[in-house]
C-alpha cells in the first residue's frame, strides 16, 4: 500500500491545487495563490495528509525547470539586449537593501551575537524567486511587456549576484570555500552560454527552421537541451538550474517553431508540473514551536523582506528610467522568495551559521512572501487598467463636448 502511496499523493495535489485556484480566480485574485494555500493546507501546518517526499521534491524541481524553460522561451531576445544595464542595476540594488536591512534586522532582535549569523539573515533575503511574478504575470498576459522582461532579467542576474555574496559570506565561516574558485565558475558559466549560443545561431537554428517533419520530436529535442543546460548549470558550474533552464529557453526562444514548443510545454505544467511545484512550497512550512520573540522577529522579517525588495528595484528602476507605475510593478515582482532562499537557509543551517528556529522564520517569510506577491501584482495591474478606462473615457467625454460646442457655434452662425 505505502509503494503506491505517492498516486494518492499527487491525486490530492492536483485536486486541490485545481479547486482552490478556481476559487482564489472567482474572489480576483491568482490561482497560483490557491495552489500555494492547497500545499500550505495538505501539509505538516494544518491537516498533515501530505508530507515531503523524494518523488514529490523531484516533480516539483522539474517543474520549475520547466516554468523558467517556458518563461525564456517567451522572452523577448531584443529587449533582453537593450536593456541589460538596467536589469544590472536591478538586480544590485535588489541584492544591497535587503542585505543591509536583514542584517540590522537581526541585529535589533538580537538573533544572534555573531556577526556573521546576522549577515546571513541579510544573504537569505537577497534571493528572489521570480517563478511565482511569472506565472502570475503569464496569467495577466503581461510576461512580454517591458516590465515583464525586467522582472525576468534582473532576477536572475539577482540569484548569480546572490550566490556571490553567499559563497563570500560563506567564506568567514567555512575555510573550505574558495571565494576564487566560485567566481571562476561563475566565468565558466557564462562562457558555457556564449558558446551554447554559438551552437545553437550557427549550427542548430538553420536546421531547427528547415524541419518539417514530427513536431513533438522537435519539442523533446528542445526540452532535452534544457534538461542538459539546467544539469550542466547546475552539477559543474554551480549556478541555479532554473537559471540554466531559462538561458535553454531564451537561446530557442525566436525559431519558427518555438510556438509549437511552449505550447507543448504550458501543457505538460498545467497537467501536473506546476501544480505540485506550488503546493511543494507550502508543504515546507512546520511550525512546532514559537517564542513570542520569534514570533516578532518572523512579522518583521516578513515585512522587512517585502519592503527592502521593492524600496531596492523601485529606486533602481527610477534611475533606469522607468516610470513610476512600471517600477512598482519591478519592485512587486521581485518580492517572492522561494526555493534559492530556501536553499541559502538550509546551506547555512548544515554550516552551523543558521539557528533552526531562524529557519522557520524564514520558511513563513516565504511562504508569505509568495503569497503576498501575485495578489499584489493583480490589484497593480488592475488598478493600472482602471486609470486606463477612466483616461479613455475621460478622453471621449472630452471628445464629444468639443463635438457639442462646435455644432451650437455653427448654429448660432448660422442664425446669424
Amino acid at each position: 500500500m505505502e509503494k503506491y502511496r505517492f498516486l494518492l499523493d499527487l491525486a490530492l495535489i492536483l485536486i486541490s491545487t485545481k479547486l482552490l485556484g478556481m476559487l482564489t480566480r472567482r474572489i480576483q485574485l491568482p490561482q497560483v495563490v490557491g495552489a500555494l494555500l492547497a500545499g500550505l493546507i495538505l501539509g505538516p501546518a494544518c491537516l498533515g495528509l501530505i508530507s515531503r517526499t523524494g518523488f514529490i521534491e523531484n516533480i516539483s524541481e522539474i517543474g520549475v525547470i520547466v516554468l523558467m524553460f517556458s518563461a525564456g522561451l517567451e522572452t523577448d531576445i531584443s529587449e533582453l539586449k537593450k536593456s541589460g544595464g538596467a536589469y544590472f542595476v536591478i538586480a544590485l540594488f535588489g541584492v544591497a537593501v535587503p542585505l543591509v536591512s536583514g542584517f540590522l534586522l537581526a541585529s535589533v532582535f538580537k538573533i544572534s551575537d555573531n556577526f556573521i549569523e546576522n549577515l546571513f539573515v541579510g544573504v537569505i533575503l537577497t534571493a528572489t524567486s521570480v517563478s511565482i511574478s511569472v506565472e502570475t504575470l503569464r496569467e495577466l498576459g503581461k510576461l512580454s511587456t517591458r516590465t515583464g522582461s525586467a522582472i525576468l532579467g534582473a532576477a536572475l542576474i539577482d540569484d548569480v549576484i546572490g550566490l556571490i555574496v553567499l559563497t563570500v559570506v560563506s567564506s568567514f565561516a567555512d575555510k573550505n570555500v574558495n571565494v576564487l574558485l566560485t567566481l571562476a565558475k561563475i566565468a565558466g558559466f557564462v562562457g558555457f552560454c556564449a558558446l551554447l549560443a554559438v551552437l545553437i545561431r550557427k549550427v542548430l537554428k538553420p536546421w531547427i527552421d528547415k524541419y518539417r517533419k514530427d513536431l513533438r520530436r522537435f519539442a523533446v529535442f528542445a526540452f532535452s537541451i534544457c534538461l542538459f543546460t539546467a544539469f550542466i548549470s547546475e552539477a559543474v558550474f554551480g549556478i541555479s538550474d532554473i537559471t540554466g533552464a531559462f538561458v535553454a529557453g531564451l537561446l530557442l526562444s525566436d525559431t519558427k517553431h518555438t510556438p509549437y514548443v511552449l505550447n507543448r510545454m504550458n501543457g505538460a505544467s498545467f497537467l501536473l508540473l506546476s501544480p505540485v511545484f506550488f503546493a511543494s512550497v507550502g508543504l515546507r512550512v512546520e511550525v512546532h514551536s514559537m517564542t513570542l520573540t520569534l514570533l516578532f522577529f518572523t512579522i518583521a522579517l516578513i515585512i522587512v523582506g517585502c519592503t527592502s525588495k521593492i524600496v531596492g528595484c523601485y529606486t533602481a528602476a527610477r534611475l533606469c528610467h522607468y516610470t513610476r507605475l512600471q517600477s512598482k510593478k519591478i519592485g512587486v515582482g521581485m518580492m517572492a522568495r522561494s526555493e534559492v532562499a530556501l536553499i541559502m537557509a538550509t546551506k547555512g543551517a548544515a554550516m552551523g551559521i543558521v539557528a533552526p528556529a531562524t529557519i522557520a522564520s524564514v520558511i513563513i517569510m516565504v511562504i508569505s512572501s509568495t503569497i503576498i506577491t501575485p495578489v499584489s501584482l493583480k490589484l497593480i495591474y488592475k488598478k493600472q487598467a482602471s486609470m486606463e478606462a477612466n483616461e479613455e473615457s475621460s478622453l471621449v467625454a472630452r471628445h464629444e463636448a468639443k463635438h457639442k460646442i462646435e455644432e451650437a457655434a455653427q448654429t448660432a452662425y448660422k442664425h446669424s
